[in-house]
This record gives C-alpha cells, structure tokens and sequence, in this order.
C-alpha cells in the first residue's frame, strides 16, 4: 500500500473517532475546516448549514470562465454520540463504526488534495471539495441542498465520494419518500379496560397491511417500517405509538403509486376512537445521467484503468439533489468492505490506492 493510502487511512481514523451524528457534525466540521486551511486552500469557510467549503484553484493558465468540479463527502453517521468507537486492526481490514461510512470519504478529499498538488496534476478548473452534512437519516440531505442552492448549474460535475463503494458508479437517484406515522387512542388498563383500541394493536395491523402491498421488482421498488415505539407498560392499553416509514423506488410514477397506495392505508385506519396522522419527514426525488453520459463513461474508463468492473447502479445519496434538478452528478467510491451503519464496519486496506488512482484520474481528466 503506498505512502498516499496510509496517511489516507490514519486521517479517516482521526475523523472517525470524532462522534458526528447526523445533526451533531460540528466538531468533525472544525477538524476538516482547520485541515482545509492547513492545505492552503482558498476560500476555506463553514456556511450556516454546517457545511466546511474550500477551493484548490486551476492551474495558471487555464480559462478563467471553465466551470468548477464539486467534489464532496458526508461528515455525518448513523451512530449516537456515545457510540464506542474503538477501531481494531487486522493484516487486510479495519473495523470502526462509521469508518467506511463516510470518515474515509471526508479524508478522501484531502488525500485528491495532497496527491493532485504534490504531483502537479493539471487542472482544467477549479475544485470546491466540500465536507457536508445530513446526509444520513432523517437529514433529509439538507447539507447537499446547500451546496447545489450555492452552486446550481455552474457547475462541470458534481462528484460524491463513498468510502465503501468502489467499484460501483451510482449514476441514478433513488426516489425516496419517508414518514413518521403516529396512532392515538384513549388508552387504558388492559384488563378492566379490555377491549379499548391499543395504538400499538393499530399500528400492528398497519403494518401488516403495508407489508402485503405488491410492489414491483422493475423497476425496483421497496417499503420498509424501520423503527416503532410507543406504550407505557406491559399491562397498559397503548395510547400512542409510532412508527417510520420508508417508501423507495428507482423510479417517479411506481414510488408515485406506493405513496399513494399507503396513504390510503393510513387514511383507512382511522375510525372511532383511532387517530392515525401521517408526517412527511424525508423526501429524495429520482434522476439520472445515462449510462453513456461521458461522466459515466469516464468513470468507468478510470476503474478499468485499475484492473476493476465498473457496476452501474442507483442508489440514494446526497447525488440525490443535484441528479433530481437535472445536474450531472455521480458517485464513486475510495475502498470496499462491509458492514455498513452496523457496529462491526469495516474497510479493506488494499485497494484503498486503486481507488485513490481511480479518483485522480477522474478529476484530471473530467475537463
């Protein structure tokens, strides 16, 4: 493994043990903003979302009016403050929650930093490399909503880094829809007051009305309750409970029809003495480039480069935002492994310096 992959891996470590729930990315935002200043990138700024901003200028001599590459990874994690975060070692892996997903990508962008300015890469344009927020859970994207409400179309590509994904190019947007579904009763004992509705029991029901919806396998489309909660004790008659719902789809008019078809649901389940209310609390809308986008097509000329496939696939990302607005934009990965948003993460070391390659050759070649 060269010297880039190891002081990649060593920063992805010291960005890894900065807890940073979606929501909480604060302090992971001062390491990178200090980071960005140390490398002498320009224009080096927190905006009011929490995004951490810096610009490596083109090479002298290039038109002033070439658009800039936006190059950005998500600070944040699935995983509560009080996470043990500890990482353990092997000959090929590291294990570290959070470590893949995505404290590699944000090191990754300082790893494109050292290996583009320490080899004299030229650049065709500028490069804004962004550390963003909220991309994970109920973040809703609103750190990538940022930066393309910053941006828009000025730009030549929007480039979301994945420290789990080589190998794989997310050209389209996964649409997703979520909601938070909360059931309301009286409540009561659950023996003298045997027989009262329980917004646990309706809620229960519910879902399994959700589950038995027949959805399509093309393109693919999903639903899933992630989390329920709700009741007081085991001899109480349950008077709210709530439940997560996620609609997904590859694309608009199916995830259009499962909206609509668990909205009836949900509508249906109210009746006497039942309040069943639907929040929407995350929205992702659909969009592509096509698989012979020159984007695309580089992408894969870059992995081949490295001996590897290239996998075209969809997927739900902060690429999201800029795909769904009609701005190309792909994701590329730094490393494989597994184990994502589970505490058992880990990252494969080896390939770390071809998927570092990969992504040089991508930027230098993307004008």
């Amino acid at each position: 493994m060269n010297e880039y992959a190891n002081r990649l891996i060593d920063l992805a470590i010291e960005i890894q043990q900065i807890p940073a729930p979606t929501f909480d990315e604060a302090k992971r935002a001062r390491l990178v903003h200090k980071l960005f200043a140390q490398e002498k990138l320009q224009d080096v700024s927190i905006d009011k979302t929490g995004n951490v901003y810096g610009r490596l200028p083109r090479t002298q001599g290039q038109k002033s009016d070439v658009k800039p590459l936006i190059v950005s990874a998500h600070m944040d994690t699935v995983f509560p403050a009080d996470t043990d975060l500890r990482v353990t070692r092997h000959p090929d892996r590291i294990y570290g929650p959070g470590l893949g997903d995505n404290s590699l990508g944000v090191a990754t962008l300082f790893g494109l930093i050292w290996m583009l300015c320490e080899r004299n890469i030229n650049l065709g344009g500028d490069v804004w490399f962004v550390a963003n927020v909220c991309e994970e859970g109920l973040g809703d994207l609103r750190g990538m909503k940022a930066v393309v409400d910053r941006f828009g179309a000025g730009v030549r590509a929007y480039l979301v880094i994945e420290g789990l994904a080589l190998g794989h190019v997310y050209h389209r947007a996964v649409g997703v829809k979520r909601y938070r579904v909360t059931a309301r009763t009286t409540g009561g004992h659950s023996w003298s007051d045997y027989g009262k509705p329980s917004a646990i029991h309706e809620l229960s029901k519910l879902v399994v009305q959700l589950a038995a919806l027949e959805l399509p396998g093309q393109p693919r489309t999903t639903m899933n309750v992630g989390k329920i909660a709700g009741g007081t004790s085991v001899n109480v008659i349950a008077s709210e409970a709530m439940l997560d719902l996620d609609l997904r789809s590859e694309e608009q008019q199916p995830l259009i029809q499962l909206v609509s078809a668990a909205e009836k649901l949900i509508h249906a389940a109210n009746r006497q003495g039942v309040s069943i209310e639907a929040q929407v609390i995350g929205q992702r809308s659909t969009g592509d480039v096509g698989v012979n986008h020159p984007f695309v097509k580089l992408a894969e000329e870059c992995l081949h480069e490295q001996g590897l496939e290239a996998a075209l696939i969809s997927g739900s990302t902060d690429a999201n935002v800029p795909l769904s607005m009609g701005y190309p934009a792909i994701v590329l990965g730094v490393t494989t492994g597994g184990g994502a948003h589970t505490r058992r993460e880990y990252i494969n070391t080896a390939p770390v310096a071809q998927g570092m390659k990969q992504l040089v050759r991508f930027v230098e070649r993307i004008w």
